[in-house]
């Protein structure tokens, strides 16, 4: 009966850890769906993007105090659960303070006391969060768009990471207080318990201190385990993906898009002087012609694509300096990611149900995102220069857009007409070739 504690401290570890590989594997197979894409280039300036953004934050901090809030909860939440090693060594072997021992008293003080002040730093952060959120009123973050599910996943993230810091602190107060009483070898410094919660606890008794200081570890275990499970079906899988994402982020300049292969060639054909229009085309040309042009779902998008919309914070910054959702268009690139996510998800419970995918008679167009919100995009790029993490929605917008002038000829009357005018007198506006230079003599 001694090693139940272990046994079952055991059990929830494989559990936790098996349910949480089991949604990254689902989350890999949705994104495996798009189109494979070569962004293995640029490896040194891959690395060093991931580092500065994704690790180091850079973007968040050009909106200081949200930037430097963000900081704190993430640095110290990432940096805390650190100590998830420690748990799990003390769970398994019913040890105390297990890092105690490898660090050294010195060197384990001064870890503990960083830990304190930053768990300190996670609940002011969360704390300031939750009330910006849900009564300063930011316009990004009181949209239509966020209404239900959204709002609620942000509220209930801060306050499991708000509960998880307080049973901490709680932890360590009671550690101290035990600490001081000769009844726990002595290990560690805990200035931020000692001094907020010490005077409190030392009034308490032993058992209900140890009772204290067992209840607050398993809670904190517990809850590692849940807000860990809790990430598929959140919008903080950014915790993760921001990585990848930031990696295989598009290093080219803004505002350049991909040429079709296919259609290069087929205009560098019609410009050579020397080509034989009547010539049969080369064995196995044929297989370089896509089968679409453009996306319609979320199998014509790459899978860098599918790992943005994944990855997306939903934090707003792209729809609040999006100039078509500023005035009043229905665009939100926030949005566009979102509905994105919400099609892969609604694909693998097909999948999931059917064992491959069954036609549902849905398209991420029309039936996620409208041709209104794909054609009041000015491609500015003003969205993928506001995403902190280098998420690029333009360029899902663009092949919905390449999908509808390409395939289904549905753009809209102006630049059809643009378009015609290109092909019958090389220039986008109505008058014939020979009058271009007529400007030029007027007086």
């Amino acid at each position: 009966m001694q090693y139940i504690d272990n046994v079952i401290f055991l059990i929830l570890l494989i559990a936790g850890f098996g349910l949480f590989a089991k949604s990254l594997m689902k989350i890999y197979r949705n994104i495996q769906l798009g189109k494979e894409i070569n962004r293995s280039d640029k490896k040194s300036e891959r690395w060093e993007t991931m580092a500065r953004v994704a690790m180091g934050q850079s973007k968040m901090v050009k909106r200081p105090v949200a930037g430097i809030l963000h900081l704190f909860v993430y640095v110290g939440f990432i940096i805390i659960n650190i100590e998830l090693i420690e748990i799990i060594v003390d769970g398994i072997f019913g040890t105390h303070r297990f890092l105690a021992s490898v660090f050294g008293h010195s060197f384990y003080s001064f870890f503990t006391a960083t830990l304190e002040v930053l768990a300190l730093l996670v609940i002011i952060g969360v704390v300031v969060f939750f009330i910006r959120r849900n009564f300063y009123g930011v316009k990004r973050l009181t949209m239509k768009e966020l209404f239900g599910w959204p709002k609620h996943d942000a509220n209930w993230i801060l306050i499991i990471e708000f509960a998880l810091m307080i049973a901490f602190l709680k932890m360590n107060t009671a550690d101290w207080v035990l600490q001081q009483r000769g009844l726990l070898p002595e290990h560690g410094s805990f200035p931020v318990s000692s001094t907020l919660l010490g005077p409190i606890f030392s009034n308490f008794s032993d058992g209900f201190l140890f009772f204290t200081e067992k209840a607050a570890w398993w809670f904190h275990f517990v809850g590692i385990l849940f807000f860990m499970n809790y990430l598929y079906y959140s919008k903080h899988l950014h915790i993760i993906l921001a990585f990848p994402s930031t990696w295989y982020a598009n290093l080219e300049k803004k505002g350049k898009f991909n040429n079709l292969e296919s259609v290069t060639k087929e205009i560098k054909l019609m410009m050579d002087p020397n080509a034989d229009p009547y010539a049969a085309p080369a064995e196995g040309a044929e297989a370089d012609v896509p089968s679409k042009f453009g996306a319609e779902d979320i199998f014509d998008l790459n899978q860098v694509q599918l790992l943005n919309a994944y990855s997306c914070t939903e934090c707003g910054r792209c729809t609040s300096v999006c100039p078509a959702n500023i005035t009043g268009k229905k665009l939100s690139p926030r949005l566009i990611l979102m509905k994105t996510r919400d099609r892969m998800e609604e694909v693998g419970r097909n999948i999931d149900k059917n064992g491959k995918f069954v036609d549902d008679g849905k398209k991420l167009l029309n039936d996620y995102i409208t041709k209104e919100e794909l054609w009041a995009c000015t491609t500015c790029n003003a969205c993928t220069e506001a995403c902190p993490i280098l998420l690029d929605p333009l360029s899902i917008i663009f092949e919905m857009r390449r999908f509808l002038v390409m395939e289904q000829s549905a753009a809209p009357q102006e630049l059809n007409l643009m378009m015609t005018n290109v092909e019958n007198n090389a220039a986008p506006w109505q008058y014939n070739q020979a009058d271009r230079l007529n400007w030029a003599n007027e007086n």
